[in-house]
């Protein structure tokens, strides 16, 4: 039991701050088991002998500014996939007593920055992305306004007319529309001078902000469908309708669904696929007459992904690392962020489809007919008018008498007010109460709210995805059914704010302030500004620069020679490995790398719709 002592309201309403310091080991130790706990369904008869086969090393402070306790939270949510993936590997015929799960914290901390933590022929991709050469070395795929300053203050936190209150604006993928909405015509800025920087666009835009309350901002854009939202304090979000419909879900929420839930029988059992050659895996009762090459754990899984900017592809991510036959498909028509290609695909194939056409309809009726697992992160009900909402893809099973797992990733979750609005990251973080948090914790004043320094909800988001997912298979191969799992990006906050987890105190934030000498962070500062501003910190630092972030080394970076990127393609490589590593006692003793099973990807990252849709089928 967590016997922590906390202090109330330390940064602000509905906060709880941490009178005693742990290292980051310890305390992801503490978290993972309080997930184990709280996660229904996450261990199995006899299950929690597993979790002494965890093991969290790593540095004892948090690298990442503010007072969030995402590292620990990250690296355990890492060992629960690490749990579950050495089940399913017991169920696939190679339990080992021996092995052990092996979690380092402050490679999470870098997990958390892998949409812009990656190199390319050795210079780091963040680099292409400060000269504005990035267009030169992978396929654009962004509004070409997206990174213009009116584009890039499109979405930035805001004053407004009430005194200590702020809200966010979301430009989505196109700032334009939503700035007209409230006034701003973006044209004209251009004109008068306004948006020759990011800093000359935020003023231009808060002016017209200044003039509305948060309420009034938040209808024009709701009535317009636009994103955006009041910035809460997790007090105020918490006693909201929203915050009560989303706490009374678990935070891995996976739901089987019993027979007559859109099927009238039960579906059976879907056993692994056979690894090749092994007899013991086919003798536990693989149906699979294609026996797979490798024995990662989740080989011959058929994932289906469509998805894009970052916590539903990083679902993908996690599940091609444990060995999935992952397809991206992305609608060639629609923006998403071109450096996410170079991290985020990998070990991947990616494929066009434009959903209006039928013949790229029957495609996608192809894949799905054969998938183990379907992803989607779109705006709840966009997709039932292609046949692919929860009921259609679920009644597919049904009547192919194989249940299926489908993964429905959103802002808000599936219950409460807003569970049909859309969302991203940086609405996840304002409306949870967590940007309070942030500005609260840099000294800032008159309640302004700054964002996170990392995408962290949307990496949470996906990782809370790939452990239901992984739920989900293991259940399904011993009881059957249908599933379907809901990771929701608030959810992820308000776990992260919850009393339970507690805050660091503010000498842990001043201790990896003076660490790092990071920049200023302030409520004007895009997402891409603070990742800069995070990565130039860890390469001021020598362990960081030296251990962590150095390219050649093989305990966190997985290579390639050649690689799709670059004019005509074949530049080198280099990404963050998975974190989580199986050990295993080799004949002397010792606590060895298992080589067989370790969790890696096979291919290298792919350019999005890279591959010929008419020669891409799952085997």
């Amino acid at each position: 039991m967590d016997r922590q002592p906390r202090t109330r309201d330390g940064y602000g309403p509905g906060t709880f701050t941490d009178e005693e310091f742990q290292p980051a080991p310890d305390e992801a130790a503490r978290i993972f088991r309080l997930l184990a706990d709280q996660t229904p369904g996450f261990l199995t008869a006899g299950g929690r002998v597993l979790l002494g086969k965890v093991r969290f090393t790593g540095e004892p402070y948090p690298v990442i500014p503010g007072p969030v306790k995402s590292v620990p939270i990250a690296a355990a949510l890492h060992a629960m996939t690490g749990v579950l993936a050495d089940e399913i590997l017991s169920l696939r015929g190679h339990r080992n007593p021996s092995r052990r799960i092996c979690v380092n914290t402050t490679h999470s901390a870098l997990w958390l920055s892998t949409a812009s933590t990656a190199y390319l022929d050795g210079r780091p991709i963040l680099s292409f992305l400060s000269d504005g050469t990035l267009s030169k070395v992978v396929p654009n795929w962004q509004n070409p306004n997206q990174l213009r300053p009116m584009g890039l203050r499109g979405t930035s936190i805001y004053p407004t007319r009430i005194k200590g209150r702020w809200y966010l604006l979301h430009g989505s993928l196109d700032a334009a529309p939503m700035l007209r909405n409230l006034g701003i015509d973006p044209d004209g800025a251009v004109e008068e001078g306004a948006a020759t920087t990011p800093a000359k666009a935020y003023e231009h835009i808060a002016r017209t902000v200044a003039a509305h309350s948060p309420e009034e901002l938040e209808y024009k854009n709701m009535t317009a469908g636009f994103c955006g939202s009041i910035c809460f304090t997790p007090s105020e979000w918490a006693s909201s309708s929203m915050g009560k419909a989303l706490a009374g879900r678990p935070l891995v929420d996976v739901e089987r669904l019993e027979p007559g839930c859109y099927c009238a029988a039960s579906l059976p059992p879907v056993g692994f696929p056979a690894f090749f050659g092994d007899a013991a895996a086919a003798a536990a009762g693989s149906p699979s007459p294609s026996p797979s090459p490798s024995r990662r754990p989740l080989e011959g899984v058929k994932v289906l992904e469509l998805a894009r900017i970052i916590a539903a592809p990083e679902i993908g991510a996690v599940l091609a690392s444990y060995g999935a036959d992952v397809i991206r498909v992305n609608a060639p028509h629609l923006p998403d962020m071109s450096v996410l290609q170079v991290s985020l695909n990998a070990g991947k194939r990616t494929i066009a489809l434009d959903l209006r056409e039928e013949g790229d309809r029957r495609k996608m009726e192809t894949l799905l007919g054969d998938a183990d697992v379907f992803i989607q992160g779109f705006r709840p009900g966009t997709l039932k008018r292609f046949g692919l909402g929860e009921h259609d893809v679920l009644s597919v099973a049904a009547k192919r008498g194989k249940g299926i797992v489908y993964v429905a990733e959103s802002c808000y979750g599936a219950e409460g007010l807003y569970s049909s609005r859309p969302g991203w990251q940086q609405v996840a973080d304002c409306a949870s109460g967590l940007a309070h948090v942030m500005g609260r914790s840099y000294g800032l004043g008159d309640g302004e709210c700054v964002l996170p320094s990392l995408p962290i909800s949307d990496m949470m988001c996906g990782l809370v995805g790939a452990v239901g997912v992984m739920m989900a298979l293991r259940d399904r191969a011993v009881k059957g059914g249908s599933y379907v799992v809901r990771p929701a990006l608030v959810r992820g906050n308000m776990f992260a704010l919850s009393g339970e987890v507690g805050l660091y105190s503010p000498e842990v934030v001043r201790h990896c302030q003076e660490r790092f000498a990071w920049s200023e962070m302030r409520a004007q500062h895009h997402v891409l500004d603070l990742l800069k501003a995070v990565w130039e910190g860890w390469q001021r630092d020598e362990l960081m620069r030296e251990r962590y972030l150095r390219e050649g080394n093989r305990e966190f970076w997985q290579s390639w020679e050649k690689s799709a990127f670059g004019p005509g393609g074949g530049m080198r490589l280099s990404i963050l490995k998975p974190v989580v590593r199986f050990q295993t006692l080799n004949l002397d003793g010792h606590q060895e790398i298992e080589k067989e099973t370790a969790p890696g990807w096979t291919s290298p990252s792919v350019p999005y719709c890279f591959h010929d849709k008419d020669e891409v089928h799952f085997d």
